[in-house]
Order: C-alpha cells, then sequence, then structure tokens
C-alpha cells in the first residue's frame, strides 16, 4: 500500500531522537543554526552534480523566471561566512537529481557546518565525534589517500603511478573487465581502484577520515602548501560507506572563479547543461573575503541507515521518492 511510510514509527521516533541530538551537539558548542534559501537563481557547476530546476512567476516580471533548488547550501553559507556570521550549521533538505538508489534519494538530509579557525585535523576529529554521537564509540583511523592506496591496493605511490598500475591493480583484485575507458586515462582509472578496491575496505569496526585527496579533485579546498599534489579535503566512511566530505575552505576569491569556470568548461566538454554562477558568492568573497575555516557536509539519512542497519535509507524516512 503506497500511502504507507517508508519507515517504521519506531524508526522515525529514533530518527526524531537523533536530529535534536545532532542540533544539540552544535548549540553546546556556540555553532548558531541557520536557514538557507532552498531556491537560488544559480547552481553548483561541479560536473557530478545535477540541479533540480523549477520556474518561478515573479511579480512585475513576464516571464516566469528559473530557479534551481539547492544541491547543498554551501553557497549562502559562505556569504554569511563572509558577513561575519561565525560558526554555522544547516540540517535540512537538499536535492540532487539522477540519484536514486539504496544510498540515495533525489530530496534527502543534509548537515553541513563550518568552524573558524579550524584545520583540516579539527575539522576530521569533530566530524568522527558527530558521526560518534549516533552510531556510538568507534576508533577513528586517520590515514592519507596515498597510505590508502598503498594499504588496500598495493600501490606505493598513486600521485606518480600510471593508468597501466591501476589496470593491473583491478586485475589483481578480479575486478570485472571495464571497457569503455581511454586506456591513458589515468584519473579514470585511479577513480576506478578507489571505488571498485579501497572504499569497500573503508570504516571496517572504525570511522575512517581519509585526507588529502589529488590536487585535481580539491573543488573548493585549499592546496597544501607543503605538497602541491594534494588539496585539504577530506571524506568520511563507516563499514565501506561514504558518510561526509569536507575541506579546509579556499580563501582566495579569485580562485573560486576560475574553478568555477574550469568545471563549466568541463561541463561543455562533456555535453552537461550549463549552469548561472552564483555571482552573490563571487561579490562576498571580493567584497569581505572568506574567513579562515573548515566545512563538512554530512549525509544524515546515510548516517541512520548505518546506526539501525539498514540497507536502504528509505527505511529512515517517513516517504522515499515513489511514495513520496
Amino acid at each position: 500500500m503506497t500511502w504507507q511510510p517508508t519507515a517504521s514509527i519506531t524508526q522515525l521516533k529514533k530518527r526524531s531522537q537523533w536530529l535534536k541530538d545532532l542540533r544539540a551537539f552544535f548549540y553546546a558548542r556556540s555553532v548558531m543554526e541557520v536557514d538557507t534559501p532552498m531556491l537560488s537563481n544559480a547552481a553548483t557547476p561541479d560536473l557530478h552534480l545535477h540541479s533540480l530546476k523549477t520556474w518561478v512567476q515573479v511579480p512585475g516580471i513576464k516571464e516566469k523566471q528559473p530557479f534551481f533548488l539547492h544541491t547543498s547550501p554551501e553557497y549562502p553559507m559562505k556569504r554569511l561566512l563572509c558577513a561575519g556570521s561565525g560558526d554555522i550549521f544547516y540540517l535540512g533538505k537538499v536535492f540532487r537529481d539522477g540519484d536514486l538508489s539504496p544510498r540515495h534519494q533525489i530530496e534527502f538530509t543534509l548537515l553541513e557546518w563550518y568552524r573558524l579557525g579550524f584545520d583540516l585535523k579539527e575539522i576530521m576529529t569533530e566530524t568522527a565525534a558527530v558521526i560518534q554521537l549516533i552510531i556510538g564509540p568507534r576508533p577513528i583511523e586517520m590515514l592519507s589517500y596515498e597510505q590508502a592506496f598503498r594499504q588496500y591496493a598495493g600501490i606505493q605511490n598513486i600521485h606518480d603511478a600510471t593508468a597501466g598500475d591501476c589496470q593491473q591493480c583491478l586485475a589483481r583484485h578480479q575486478i570485472p573487465e571495464i571497457v569503455g575507458v581511454d586506456a591513458d586515462d589515468k584519473p579514470l582509472w585511479e577513480q576506478l581502484v578507489l571505488t571498485e578496491v579501497i572504499e569497500l575496505q573503508l570504516g571496517r569496526n572504525v570511522i575512517t577520515c581519509m585526507f588529502h585527496y589529488p590536487a585535481r579533485e580539491a573543488a573548493l579546498a585549499q592546496i597544501s602548501s607543503e605538497n602541491p599534489q594534494v588539496a585539504l579535503r577530506f571524506e568520511v566512511f563507516v563499514e565501506g560507506m561514504e558518510l561526509a566530505n569536507g575541506y579546509q575552505e579556499l580563501q582566495a576569491s579569485e580562485l573560486y572563479r576560475s574553478r568555477f569556470e574550469a568545471s563549466l568548461s568541463e561541463r561543455i566538454e562533456r555535453g552537461v547543461e550549463t549552469v548561472p554562477l552564483d555571482v552573490n558568492l563571487l561579490e562576498a568573497l571580493q567584497a569581505s573575503g572568506l574567513p579562515e575555516c573548515s566545512g563538512v557536509a554530512l549525509g544524515v539519512d546515510r548516517l541512520f541507515a548505518l546506526a539501525l542497519a539498514c540497507d536502504n535509507i528509505e527505511s529512515v524516512i517517513p516517504f522515499g521518492l515513489n511514495n513520496a
């Protein structure tokens, strides 16, 4: 019967308590909750994120105007940081088109927060504490991207490895033959090793924080001053599932524009629809500047599903997309 919720009332009561606990965690640390808009006339240019688009009849304008449902509250939160908000968090809905699986919903709950003065280690430690709040005490494992490839894939230095080294690794781990990938496309073969070999092994009975992703995958993270090959970016895994993604945040306003434009160019090259850039964010960064901070986004539904040993996040939300 499709009118029934996808989660049991018992599960929803636990969800309600955990949402309360998450808020209490940040309120106890004097982190201000913010309620940013879900609609924007701009969208993220990230190639891998697809925004839902809608049309709004704005009074005084004849034609309906395009707006986008946010994939993350990152851009307005950074505008607030530029305006002097101090430490902030958001706990609410976001939307990403094209993802529907046991680990994905088009509409899902995200927890995102920014901490002034935190370096990468401090924000990773706090992220692990948030996860422990829901799933209970677990050891914390911190390892670099390079260490992960060495430990779990047998590739000694992934930054200097070749596409052939990655292909040999996939063969050693008996990953079925992958067709349609350029034999010399090192970044893509490296990504395949990461997803098919390494990530499945991360977070087994621990909370794994993997940091220092390649500089080409910096997104809006700073590049390490000690090693220009790596970005000050991390992801967190528990039982082979990614729960969180964070950065020591990029501050240079001119680099935001250049990285956004590079992402738009990549969209054009791949035949993906382009999106308008968030000029309000760019103006805020140029006018006031982003304070030194670190930020992280955490998938709440995945975290709750993990805590309840559920294989599908529909089991911890009131209604999934197919019976919304």
